[in-house]
């Protein structure tokens, strides 16, 4: 019986991980962690039996105790209850799927356990993973890539010698506002930017794909998991969402990885690596039904949060952080109608700018890098 524990059970990956537990028998959910939503985190744990779950504040973790006196189960709270179900000692794997650097140290503690980490918060490895990847040699254990890109680079890099791979090809969809000029993104709101045409995702993810901020978090991440320059990572445009990503060898071959849009099958594939299992719950691919596929230069004079990006992931240190944080901050602004799309630009290259960066940033370094970036960004508006 494979044992996990899932941090953020009750967002889009979360849940989406949960449906493939309930397609395979040998796998138990051991551990969860939830946010606010007690509801929903009742459900699961009546569901899926955890031995302990993680709610983010007392309050829930008092209310969700109420709600389930009648079964066993222990029930904790903040950053200490995400380290202990992260470190729990039953689980073999590690699902991230909370959003933002509240990741972190309970992946590193995973690490220091042992643990595999099935990998869809970026924010761990753009921000620390200089931090990272040492750790996992030193305490010989895998990332496994769930961000559907990077699980295609992860699976089109198998069985061929990672010194003859040339450069990334990093997918995008371009989003809801994909071939709109600056004048046009002026006057979107929220309820625009969250109109993905392919893809169903959290709030926080949907808008930074709005926005390409997602691809540049996305280069950056590829550049740690896969030890490739940033100027080595091409993103290209792919509206249909059918290539995920690939990788071109130093010979001029490009092998990548197709499928539907659909998290399912990097969730499965970073669970039962190597191994490929049937997947009934996901969507296939019927190449009937698609007409053509089509690939563009990403217009980064507009859409400024990749090239703000790139930028942040070639000069590192605690750079990336800002950028990160920035962005965090800036979209839950323009979630509430408090700022304009353009707007996040703004505060992402003004927060940067302002920054005076450290090169080597410890855990510490980096959550004070986010703490300064959230306070600057507060006084400015």
């Amino acid at each position: 019986m494979k044992q996990i524990a899932i941090l953020g059970s009750t967002g889009s990956i979360g849940t989406q991980t949960l449906d493939i537990v309930r397609e395979n028998s040998d796998i138990h959910v051991c551990a969860l962690s939830a946010g606010k939503n007690v509801e929903l985190m009742e459900k699961q744990i009546r569901e899926f039996s955890p031995e302990l779950v993680s709610m983010s504040t007392p309050e829930a973790a008092e209310d969700l105790r109420n709600r389930v006196r009648d079964i066993n189960v222990k029930i904790v709270s903040g950053m200490e209850g995400l380290i202990e179900v992260a470190t729990i000692e039953k689980s073999e794997i590690l699902v991230t799927g909370i959003v933002g650097m509240i990741g972190i140290r309970p992946t590193i503690e995973a690490i220091k356990c042992g643990k595999k980490i099935a990998l869809a918060n970026k924010e761990t490895l753009v921000t620390a993973g200089h931090i990272i990847m040492p750790l996992l040699k030193e305490y010989n254990t895998d990332i496994l890539p769930v961000d559907s890109e990077h699980s295609a680079i992860f699976q089109s890099l198998q069985g061929s010698p990672r010194s003859r791979l040339s450069k990334i090809i990093l997918t995008a969809s371009g989003g809801p506002f994909r071939g709109k000029n600056k004048a046009d993104l002026a006057s979107m709101r929220a309820k625009d930017a969250l109109k993905h045409p392919n893809w169903s995702m959290g709030q926080k993810v949907t808008i930074d794909s709005a926005s390409l901020v997602n691809k540049g978090l996305e280069v950056m991440e590829a550049h740690w998991l896969f030890d490739v320059a940033i100027d080595d990572i091409q993103v290209l445009i792919h509206p249909q969402s059918i290539l995920h990503s690939a990788v071109e060898y130093v010979d001029g071959a490009v092998i990548g990885q197709m499928g539907a849009p659909d998290m399912k099958l990097p969730i499965e594939y970073a669970l039962f690596y190597p191994d490929r299992r049937p997947l009934s719950c996901g969507k296939k691919m019927n190449f009937y039904d698609i007409p053509s596929l089509t690939f563009e230069r990403p217009d980064m004079d507009t859409f400024e949060g990749l090239a703000l990006a790139l930028q942040a992931g070639k000069r590192g240190g605690s750079l990336p952080t800002v950028f990160n944080a920035a962005n965090e901050l800036a979209v839950k602004l323009f979630l509430e109608d408090r700022i304009s799309f353009l707007q996040i630009y703004d505060l992402i290259r003004s927060s940067m700018e302002h920054h005076k960066v450290i090169d080597m940033p410890g855990v510490d370094d980096i959550l004070a890098a986010e703490a300064e970036t959230y306070e600057y960004i507060k006084a400015l508006l």
